[in-house]
């Protein structure tokens, strides 16, 4: 009797460690079948690192210049509007890099001893802008920035008002930035930026004959809002 009972322990001994054992690797099957991406199943797209913006810009100059060797002479140049195209790459979700793209134009005047010339000149400026910027996370959908960069500007189609003819020079100038997106989705948002660009350009111009140079403070501010989307 004690051997029967011994041999029915060991049966359901043995029995109990089955159960045991095929617990665990059913667990282990779920565990691994849970980790697989099943067919047809949605996977987590990161954002791309590019991103785009299209802004309506105001460019607003500074009143300031003069001509070497004309005393109390002055300038001022005439304030626009016009379409802007920005392109930033995202090294990181803080730090990115902005290349602003657009073009305008600037109407040229005398101001002071030399305001009876009235319009001097026209001229168009591109001023391609790359700026370093640090993005600020910790905002939610709200997510400003500032930024400082370097701009070269490039004067064309350059045309003389009451000057006999007149030259702008292509000029470096510094950039700084500050402004925020406001993310509506993954994707899109609306945004609004502020830029000042330190700029002071060279000239030369020619009037009544006479050769003369001088400098052109237009140290614009760039104001813009417009849409953003990222890749």
């Amino acid at each position: 009797m004690a051997k029967k009972r011994m041999g029915v322990a060991r049966e359901v001994a043995a029995a109990l460690v089955l159960i045991v054992v095929g617990q665990q690797a059913v667990a282990a099957d779920l565990v691994q079948a849970a980790s697989v991406p099943q067919a047809g199943a949605s996977v987590t797209e990161w954002p791309s690192p590019w991103q785009v913006r299209l802004r309506a810009l105001g460019v607003i100059t500074e009143d300031s210049g003069h001509v070497n060797a004309v005393p109390g002479s002055g300038l001022s140049y005439s304030d626009s509007l016009t379409p802007e195209l920005d392109i930033s790459y995202f090294f990181t979700d803080n730090i990115a890099a902005e290349l602003i793209l657009g073009t305008t134009y600037a109407n040229i005047d005398g101001q002071g001893t030399i305001g009876g010339l009235g319009k001097v000149g026209k001229v168009w400026l591109l001023p391609p802008t790359l700026t370093l910027q640090y993005h600020f996370t910790d905002f939610g959908a709200f997510k400003p920035y500032v930024g400082a960069g370097v701009n070269y500007t490039i004067f064309y189609n350059q045309d003389a008002g009451s000057a006999d003819a007149l030259k702008v020079k292509n000029t470096f100038g510094t950039a700084l930035q500050v402004g925020f997106d406001y993310m509506v989705d993954q994707h899109w948002g609306v945004n609004f930026d502020v830029k000042k660009l330190f700029l002071k350009p060279d000239f030369d111009v020619t009037v009544g004959g006479a050769k003369l140079t001088g400098k052109a403070a237009l140290d614009p501010w760039l104001i813009g809002a417009g849409v953003t989307y990222r890749f």
